[in-house]
C-alpha cells in the first residue's frame, strides 16, 4: 500500500545555466535518508504519487524536473523553446548541482524507465554518491531499446503501427522524422505530430495507474518533443555504456521490479543488467507490463523499506 499522501515542505527553482531553471521539491523527513526520485519519458515530469513509495518518517524524499518539462523552465510545449542545451550530460549535471544545492553527501535513487538510464549512468560516473538503488520497468540507454519501441513492435501492434509510420513517412529513423515535425513552428504541423507520438507510445506502453498524462495537447507537445530529441540522438550515450561500465556499480546494492508482460523484456534487458550488476536483486512481478500494477508498486515499497 502506497503511504500516505504528503506535501512538500520546500521547493525552488534551481538556475543550472544555459537560461534553464530546473524545479525541485522535498518532502518527508529533513533528516531522514536522501533519496532522489528520477522520473522517466524523458519528459515526463515528476508525479506527487512517486513519493509515496518512501516511509516519510525515514526518508528526505527529493524530486525535481528534468529540463524543459513538468514546472522547469522555459518548458518544451513553447514552440520556440531551443533544446540543443538539454541532453543526458546536461541533465547529468544538473542531478550534480541539485545534490551540492541540497547538501546531500550520498543519495539512494529511485527510477523507472528513462529515469533508470539516468540514474544508471549517473551511478557508472559518481558510484560514490549512490548509496542504493530502486528501478522499475528499467532501461539502459541501448539504441536497440529506443528501435525495438518504434519500429521493433510494429508486427505487435500492425493498426497502430500503420497509423504511425504514416504521419511520418520520410526515414527510416522515426524519431528523427517525428523530431523535424516537432519542431516546426506551425501547430498545424506540430501537434498533430505530437498527438500520433504519444498515442503510439499509450498502445506499447499502456498508462500507469493514475490521471492520464496525455490529456494536456501541452503535455503531449513537450513530452514528444523532448523524447524524440534524446532518441534521435542515441542520447548522447555510448550504445553500451551502462552495460560495459556496470563494475563500477560493484558495492551499490539494488533493486529491480519488472513486469513479466514488460515489452522491454522482448530484448532480455533486465537479465542483461543483472548479469553484470551482482549487487542488484530482480524481482519479476506476473500479469503486469511498463505500467505497473499494485503488486509492482508493493514490490517497489518493500525495496525502500529494505534499505530506509
Amino acid at each position: 500500500m502506497l503511504y500516505p499522501e504528503i506535501e512538500p515542505h520546500d521547493s525552488g527553482m534551481l538556475d543550472v545555466g544555459d537560461g534553464h531553471h530546473v524545479y525541485w521539491e522535498v518532502s518527508g523527513n529533513p533528516d531522514g535518508k536522501p533519496a532522489l526520485v528520477v522520473h522517466g519519458g524523458p519528459g515526463s515530469g515528476s508525479s506527487p504519487r512517486a513519493r509515496r513509495h518512501f516511509d516519510p518518517e525515514a526518508y528526505w524524499v527529493i524530486q525535481f524536473d528534468q529540463r524543459n518539462c513538468g514546472r522547469s523552465t522555459p518548458h518544451a510545449s513553447n514552440p520556440v523553446v531551443d533544446l540543443s542545451t538539454n541532453t543526458t550530460d546536461h541533465l547529468l549535471a544538473d542531478v550534480e548541482r541539485l545534490r551540492e544545492h541540497l547538501g546531500v553527501d550520498r543519495w539512494l535513487l529511485f527510477a523507472a524507465s528513462w529515469g533508470s538510464v539516468l540514474a544508471l549512468v549517473y551511478a557508472v560516473r559518481h558510484p560514490h554518491r549512490v548509496s542504493e538503488m530502486v528501478h522499475a520497468g528499467v532501461a539502459v540507454g541501448l539504441r536497440e531499446e529506443t528501435d525495438l519501441l518504434t519500429k521493433g513492435l510494429a508486427p505487435m501492434f500492425p493498426e497502430a503501427w500503420a497509423r504511425f509510420r504514416a504521419h511520418a513517412p520520410e526515414g527510416d529513423d522515426l524519431s528523427a522524422a517525428y523530431l523535424r515535425l516537432l519542431l516546426d513552428p506551425d501547430p498545424a504541423v506540430h501537434q498533430p505530430a505530437a498527438d500520433e507520438w504519444c498515442r503510439w507510445e499509450e498502445a506499447v506502453v499502456p498508462p500507469a495507474p493514475g490521471p492520464n498524462r496525455f490529456d494536456s495537447p501541452e503535455h503531449r507537445l513537450a513530452f514528444a518533443r523532448i523524447v524524440t530529441h534524446y532518441w534521435a540522438h542515441g542520447s548522447w550515450l555510448p550504445d553500451n555504456l551502462v552495460l560495459d561500465g556496470a563494475d563500477r556499480l560493484a558495492g551499490i546494492p539494488g533493486v529491480i521490479v519488472q513486469g513479466v508482460l514488460d515489452l522491454g523484456n522482448l530484448i532480455g534487458i533486465p537479465w542483461r543488467l543483472t548479469r553484470v550488476w551482482p549487487d542488484a536483486e530482480l524481482v519479476m512481478i506476473p500479469d503486469t507490463d511498463h505500467g505497473g500494477n499494485a503488486a509492482m508498486t508493493e514490490a517497489r515499497i518493500a525495496a525502500t523499506d529494505k534499505y530506509r
